[in-house]
């Protein structure tokens, strides 16, 4: 696929900053959202083919909101979290693949890239 489309959700700005380049180094056109809503409003504005999903982010937000659009969609995606152990159950009956962090970000965007190949 030339030049997928990857949604990236993630409240640590360095750590999507990461991600965004590694994306972009991988052919990648990127989306970026810090919370739900602006994940969603993504979603709804864009075509996604993919997504990496931050589980805990700031305050009491966390991705089962967008984790389920992506799920309604058919989009694939990938948890890419260093606390899904302490993560509510909503979160581990997602059954989406899970990247614990700390990953190296080149190694996360191929996988979520592997991950579109398969669903493909």
């Amino acid at each position: 696929m030339s030049n997928p489309t990857i949604l990236l959700l993630e409240d640590e700005p360095l750590i999507l900053m990461d991600l965004e380049f590694a994306a972009e180094d991988h052919g990648c056109k990127v989306f970026c959202a810090s919370e739900v809503a602006k994940a969603l409003a993504h979603l709804e504005q864009q075509s996604i083919d993919v997504a990496i999903l931050d589980v805990t982010l700031k305050g009491t937000e966390n991705c089962v909101p967008v984790a389920e659009e992506l799920d309604r969609r058919g989009i694939p995606y990938l948890l890419h979290s260093g606390d899904l152990n302490r993560a509510d159950e909503r979160v581990r009956n997602l059954g989406a693949m899970h990247l614990p962090k700390p990953a190296d970000s080149g190694h996360v965007i191929e996988t979520a890239l592997n991950l579109l190949k398969e669903n493909a």
